[in-house]
């Protein structure tokens, strides 16, 4: 029974233990959303043979997420089950970039030159301190003079002791000399050897905080494979950025170049990625708010309540919570989503803070006047009306330049395709304005005021201190009523080009041009009346 249980065991086929296969990946394109990114990258594996294997890549970022990654396998390989491992991870090579390599070895060489200088400055200061003694020695012999000394020899040996003792301080001063030569030689290698280490450290390097992804292959034939891994992070965004310039030499025109600041903290360096930045907000509310009915009742009239102290400040009401709406992984970038593409590969190093890249420059046919509001500016200021193109300016910062110069910052608003937008342009101080109120009789100033009735005069005067014309739009406004026993009557000396402007009552608006050197005067007043017993509120 034995040797038939052998010899089925010996011909029977039993399937493989999986063996373990190590890959790094490559990140090749990036899709950057306003919060958040998709990151897609390639990992290249050689496959044995046919079979089951397990696939371990080891340069994931710690924060990546298995619930929103996608694999993609090549034709006659298919994955099953993955997961991410953050401990017990294999030790993984850091291979260095061609770069990184040329870095250290300038490292290492200037580490060399180092240690030859510090040499060097020793054997300099050793001869020094040789000199020194030896002169030292010298000076404080005291020894007794032998019993048959004679006058020559005590002077051939005071001399002896002399020329000894200039030897040696000659040697001890060529010393010195070499000293200052060899402590400047040290100061700057040690310099240079700084600034290389630098460098070697602002090299792209990857985290040493990773996380690892398992996953289980199933290969048809041995050979090389190529996998796609796509996954979404949190740590990274963009926000577009504007300059937008306007001239009136010649025609006026308008030109909004547009730019984009991009940051990352993912832990690791994109280099030579294809980088698209989309508009599309997956990491926000993806479903519209929930309306709860809301039940109203009357009652007996009840004494007023207690006082309460949290509402008093300003605290809202309770409401029942709505739950939170789920995010979903993956981004629609097809429809109304706005997508730019980057025409280049893109390096973005992490822990960079907006990296500003820049996309293409959009040219407009602007209106363009001079907008004075004489109750509360001195001069008038430069206003641009203009009508998208086809595509939406997104929201984002701009920096406002008029005939190349700089005149102010704003934030620019959603433009949707072909919507009128103004933007305005800095003060324009060759246009004065002044606003006064004309002296009554009696000293009196422009308003007037008894028991029931009030009344104001004012004279608007705009001046063109320039040497061009402008078109000139001055806005004013009197007061309205919606009561009818509260009568208002209103002057105006030349009559308002437009009334209740944007839909606001009591907004003048006077559309003229000045000339060079042309002075505009506006006169406007308003009387109001009402019952006795009333008062003006």
């Amino acid at each position: 029974m034995r040797r038939l249980l052998a010899a089925l065991l010996a011909t029977t086929a039993f399937p493989a233990l999986a063996d373990t296969l190590t890959a790094e990946s490559t990140v090749t394109a990036v899709t950057v959303y306003p919060q958040g990114a998709k990151v897609t990258r390639l990992v290249t594996v050689t496959l044995p043979s046919a079979g089951s294997h397990e696939l371990l890549v080891t340069d994931l970022p710690a924060d990546t997420r298995a619930g929103l990654m996608q694999v993609a396998a090549p034709e006659g390989v298919s994955h099953g089950a993955f997961s991410l491992r953050a401990d017990r991870l294999p030790p993984r090579e850091e291979p260095l970039t061609a770069e990184q390599q040329a870095a250290r070895a300038e490292v290492e060489r200037l580490e060399a030159a180092e240690r030859e200088a510090f040499a060097a400055l020793e054997q300099v200061q050793a001869r020094i301190d040789a000199a020194n003694a030896r002169a030292g020695f010298l000076s404080s012999f005291t020894g007794g003079l032998p019993d048959n000394a004679t006058p020559e020899s005590l002077q051939a040996m005071a001399a002896m002791i002399g020329a000894e003792t200039l030897a040696a301080k000659a040697e001890a001063a060529a010393a010195r000399k070499d000293l200052w030569p060899a402590q400047k030689a040290l100061a700057e290698v040690q310099e240079a050897l700084v600034k290389a280490r630098d460098a070697l450290a602002a090299l792209p390097a990857r985290d040493g905080d990773y996380t690892a992804l398992v996953m289980a292959l199933e290969a048809e034939a041995p050979g090389e494979a190529v996998l796609t891994l796509t996954h979404y992070i949190d740590a990274a965004g963009w926000r577009p950025f504007y300059e937008v310039d306007l001239t009136r030499k010649g025609e006026a025109a308008l030109a909004l170049d547009r730019s984009v600041l991009v940051t990352q903290y993912t832990g690791e360096d994109w280099t030579g990625v294809d980088l698209v930045l989309s508009s599309s907000r997956p990491s926000e509310q993806a479903w519209p708010s929930t309306l709860w009915p809301e039940l109203r009742s009357i009652g007996p009239e009840e004494p007023p309540a207690a006082y309460d102290s949290a509402r008093a400040a300003g605290a809202a009401p309770e409401m029942e919570a709505v739950p939170a709406a789920p995010v979903t992984a993956e981004a629609a970038m097809e429809g109304d989503t706005v997508v730019y593409i980057y025409p280049r590969k893109v390096d973005v190093a992490s822990g960079v803070e907006d990296l500003r890249l820049p996309l293409d420059r959009v040219d407009f046919a602007p209106v363009v006047e001079a907008r004075a509001v004489a109750r509360w500016d001195a001069s008038a200021f430069v206003m641009a009306r203009f009508v998208n193109g086809d595509e939406p300016v997104l929201p984002g910062e701009a920096l406002l330049f008029r005939e190349g110069v700089l005149v102010g910052a704003a934030s620019l608003p959603l433009i949707a395709p072909g919507a009128e937008t103004e933007l305005a342009f800095g003060a324009l101080d060759t246009l004065r304005i002044t606003r006064e109120m004309p002296q009554r009789s009696g000293g009196e100033t422009g308003i007037l005021t008894t028991s029931n009735r009030q009344s104001e005069e004012v004279v608007i005067k705009v001046e063109n201190l320039g040497a061009e014309a402008w078109p000139v739009r001055l806005m004013d406004q009197v007061p309205y009523s919606e009561q009818d026993d509260l009568e208002i009557e209103t002057t105006a000396k030349p009559v308002p080009t437009e009334t209740d402007v944007d839909g606001q009552r009591g907004i003048l608006a006077w559309d003229f041009t000045l000339q060079a050197g042309e002075q505009k005067t506006v006169t406007l007043g308003y009387t109001m009346t009402w019952p006795e017993g009333m008062v003006l509120r």
